[in-house]
C-alpha cells in the first residue's frame, strides 16, 4: 500500500468515526433533553401536590372559622361587650349593679328619666349583652 491509499483509508475511517460522533452525541443531546423534561415534569408535580396541600389545609381553616362564626353569631358581628361609662354611671346613681340587672328593678332606676333616654339606656344594655 501506497501512502496516499493508507492516507485515503484513514480519512474515510475518520469520517466515519466523525459521523459515529455526531451521531452518539445528538442521541446524547435527544436523551438529555428527555431527562431534563422527566425532571421539570416531577418537579411540576410536587409543586402541585404541595399546593393541593396547602389548598385544602386553607379550606379546612375556612370551613373551621364558618364553624365558629356560625356557633357565635354575637361575637362575629362585633356587638359590644361593655357598657358606656355614662350608662354605667346613670344605673351605679339609681342602685342597679350591672352584673345582677333585673327587668323590675332596672324600670325602677330609670322610671325619672324620659322616654327616650330609657330606650337609648336599654338599647345599650342589650348591645352590652346584659339584657335578655
Amino acid at each position: 500500500m501506497d501512502h496516499t491509499e493508507e492516507l485515503s483509508t484513514t480519512t474515510d475511517r475518520l469520517a466515519a468515526a466523525a459521523t459515529a460522533l455526531e451521531q452518539l452525541a445528538q442521541r446524547l443531546t435527544e436523551n438529555d433533553e428527555v431527562t431534563i423534561g422527566r425532571i421539570v415534569a416531577q418537579i411540576d408535580e410536587r409543586r402541585e401536590s404541595d399546593l393541593e396541600q396547602k389548598l385544602a389545609a386553607a379550606e379546612q381553616r375556612i370551613a373551621e372559622l364558618e364553624a365558629a362564626a356560625a356557633e357565635a353569631p354575637a361575637a362575629s358581628t362585633g356587638s359590644r361587650k361593655t357598657v358606656p361609662t355614662t350608662t354605667a354611671n346613670l344605673l351605679a346613681k339609681q342602685g342597679v349593679a350591672l352584673d345582677s340587672i333585673e327587668a323590675g328593678s332596672l324600670d325602677a332606676a330609670l322610671a325619672g328619666l324620659s322616654l327616650e333616654q330609657r330606650f337609648a339606656v336599654k338599647a345599650q344594655l342589650l348591645r352590652a349583652g346584659l339584657l335578655g
